[in-house]
């Protein structure tokens, strides 16, 4: 860490230039009789620190999917159980997830977007099947108040979440059928352009081995509409998955400030489906939040000569065109299952392990460049996600180690898991009561 001569610019920086000038002060200081030596606190009293830290923060998950019966297998744990199953929220002390209402892509057509709502809704009956079967553990909030409520009972608070808005079957209006349901974190964009703004990672068309070109510049009418009723709703913009232009713009129209539910850092892991510097400078210019994904092809360098190579190998072996947005695109197209397999494995070996220390790397870039107060963890489980250490989300408690183990403070460490998110929520419900009309 470089600390300028204008002093540290956040809380962790001033912890480690402390650190620093406590040990220089020690080594220059003459020893007074046996004075022990200044020592790091041991490994036990470490991870006590962390437990306190950890059962005294709201652990708040920004976003994971929901699992219905065609959720691949490989997307779950190796018993074929949710990442976020309420026994594993337990286990990791975690007391709030979002869970999206996420859909795919699929043809820009009325049927097309039929079909994305008849999944939608199947994701939407099967969160709440899982609450009313697990109101001992569970329990579904609609309000940032709730949230809390539902935590000091000692459940974890579900969040409902929307992905995509091919679901709005190109009516804004139907926003207000999801809000009425309980959702409360709106994203427009997934895979591929859809009628409301533009993705991230374009559609690929692997007859004529094309993307497709920006759809809208990045929001469409509808999609400016559609962040002006969720504000106007109270609900919390999400700009994960967007386009740069299409973040940008969504940042400039909502009233209120926005997350990434679960973005990574572009200028470590270029995936385009990541955010530049330029997105993170106004995300944290308009007081929003950007959650850390444990999702390694989002994690990793891998620019460098050799796993480019890797790469490329392994594409052109599964007969998968060389360009891409990142290193698994389009392995869901190919229609043999063992072939699948053996590319995502070959991308594994390419990209090899994520660990909790590179996705600190990414907390501590934004936390450089923003601040602390824009910065949390969505761990994009049930959809590929899991690293080293944090396979899902019984593992929590180890990134809150890994937190403290890089000099965060417990007012930091309850900022990242779920204070920042909270703030973004209330501002949301804050900004759409005071601009209603009284009747």
């Amino acid at each position: 860490m470089t600390i300028t001569a204008a002093g540290p610019r956040t809380r962790r920086e001033r912890f480690a230039a402390a650190f620093v000038l406590a040990f220089a002060l020690s080594a220059c200081a003459p020893s007074v009789g046996d004075a022990p030596p200044i020592s790091q606190p041991s490994e036990a009293a470490l991870l006590e620190t962390a437990r306190t830290i950890h059962r005294d923060s709201l652990v708040l998950d920004a976003h994971a999917d929901i699992v219905v019966p065609s959720t691949p297998a490989n997307f779950l744990d190796p018993q074929g159980v949710s990442k976020i199953a309420p026994a594993k929220l337990k286990a990791g002390g975690v007391g709030a997830v979002v869970m999206s209402i996420a859909v795919g892509p699929g043809p820009r057509t009325r049927a097309g977007d039929a079909e994305a709502r008849r999944e939608a809704n199947e994701k939407l009956a099967a969160v709440l099947a899982l609450a009313a079967a697990n109101t001992d553990t569970v329990a579904i909030a609609k309000s940032s108040d709730e949230i809390l409520t539902i935590r000091e009972s000692g459940r974890a608070a579900l969040i409902l979440g929307f992905q995509n808005a091919r679901s709005l079957e190109g009516n804004v209006s139907a926003l207000d059928t999801f809000y009425e349901a309980g959702v409360r974190v709106f994203a427009l964009n997934h895979l591929a352009h859809n009628d409301f703004s533009d993705s991230s990672r374009p559609f690929h068309d692997p007859v004529t081995g094309l993307y497709e070109g920006d759809a809208h510049g990045g929001l469409s009418s509808l999609g400016v509409a559609a962040i002006e009723r969720i504000n106007a709703l109270g609900g919390v913009v999400d700009v994960s998955q967007m386009s740069k232009a299409a973040t940008l713009a969504a940042i400039a129209t909502s009233k209120t400030p926005v997350i990434a539910s679960h973005s990574n850092v572009r200028a470590i892991s270029n995936a385009t489906r990541n955010l530049s510097d330029e997105e993170i400078d106004r995300i944290g210019a308009t007081g929003g939040v950007i959650h850390v994904a444990p999702f390694t092809a989002y994690l990793i360098n891998f620019s460098t000569p050799e796993k480019l190579e890797a790469i490329k190998v392994a594409r052109s072996t599964a007969g998968l065109p060389a360009a891409y947005s990142y290193p698994y695109e389009l392995y869901w197209e190919l229609s043999d299952p063992v072939a699948k397999e053996t590319f995502a494995s070959s991308i594994r070996d390419a990209l090899g392990p994520a660990t909790i220390d590179i996705m600190i790397d990414h907390i501590d870039y934004i936390v450089k460049r923003i601040g602390i107060d824009h910065v949390g963890i969505g761990t994009d489980f049930n959809h590929g996600s899991g690293i080293d250490g944090y396979e899902d989300a019984s593992d929590s408690l180890a990134v809150t180690v890994g937190l403290l183990r890089r000099g965060y403070s417990a007012d930091d460490i309850k900022k990242i898991w779920g204070g920042n998110f909270l703030r973004v929520f209330r501002e949301a419900e804050r900004a759409a009561k005071s601009s209603k009309v009284p009747e």
